[in-house]
């Protein structure tokens, strides 16, 4: 275990602090003092792995909290915050493989039987890596230095983590992820129309009308896969937005409220302190701060 953990270390040295992509499709790569104001985002889907280190990421009212070497999967679009933890022998280290869909459906019929998903629960959980899951990632990462057999070999390695995902305690997900596309009842279309409108007023019914779900299982399966009830949902995709206009294109407090659909600001000023943990005006003040010292 030691000596992959070492070797995905050396093959990973191009990473930095921001998502690092490779030659490797769907692959990304981060490294060393990540700043918490970037770890506040909207998580696309994706398995992560922390390779070396820690990370603790909150979402809703859930921590996960991963150690080294652990893995965990997010099968939406999902706001969430975390901070790092630099390992006793080196930085943080961690990977993401992008979730594909057509690649899981290839997958499923050749999985062996599973009750798992007969057990799931709301919880998002921190992974324990097994070591076959960490051999098939270091495959994966060997391909940077022979790049000519990435078109050949990285679908191959991909399979192999996504079965090794799939056979593991958060597998489920992964199924779940599949219904995303499909004919039938799923919570994505909402997901999506949320993602997509969140400056908009919603309805609870006709969100629930386009996943093809009665509103009570609507309001199960939403939780069940983002971990939050579609008004928390949507309140923070519009304070993670309005925190980058407030950061990136110095808006004052007001404009940003109403930018992203608060009709109060004094709603935008409460809401946004209690999940940043200060004032619109001295959070983005003090993540500006913390920009240019890294850029320094």
């Amino acid at each position: 275990m030691k000596e992959i953990l070492k070797e995905i270390a050396e093959l990973t040295i191009q990473a930095t602090t921001k998502p690092t992509k490779t030659e490797l499709p769907k692959v990304l790569l981060i490294k060393g003092e990540v700043s918490e104001h970037q770890l506040a985002a909207v998580y696309e889907p994706m398995i992560g792995l922390v390779a070396q280190g820690g990370k603790v990421v909150s979402i809703g009212e859930q921590t996960i909290h991963l150690k080294a070497p652990s893995y965990f999967v997010i099968s939406a679009d999902i706001p969430a915050t975390g901070k790092v933890q630099q390992g006793k022998t080196g930085p943080y280290i961690s990977l993401g493989l992008e979730l594909d869909r057509d690649s899981i459906l290839d997958l499923l019929n050749d999985l062996p039987k599973d009750p798992s998903e007969e057990n799931m629960n709301n919880d998002f959980l921190a992974c324990e890596a097994p070591i076959e899951f960490l051999e098939a990632w270091v495959r994966m990462l060997r391909l940077l230095k022979t790049p000519e057999h990435i078109p050949a070999l990285a679908p191959i390695y991909e399979r192999e983590i996504l079965y090794r995902t799939l056979i593991g305690p958060q597998g489920w997900r992964l199924r779940k992820f599949c219904q995303s596309q499909g004919k039938g009842p799923s919570i994505y279309p909402a997901i999506r129309w949320i993602r997509e409108n969140y400056t908009a007023s919603m309805e609870i019914k006709r969100l629930a009308d386009r996943s093809r779900l009665g509103v009570t299982t609507f309001h199960r399966q939403f939780k069940q896969i983002t971990g939050l009830s579609p008004i928390q949902f949507q309140k923070q995709l519009r304070l993670l937005e309005a925190r980058k206009l407030l950061v990136y294109s110095a808006y004052s407090a007001s404009r940003a409220a109403y930018e992203v659909g608060y009709e109060s600001v004094t709603q935008f000023n409460r809401e946004y302190s209690r999940f940043f943990g200060d004032s619109p005006a001295r959070d983005a003040s003090h993540v500006r701060e913390k920009i240019a010292l890294t850029s320094a």
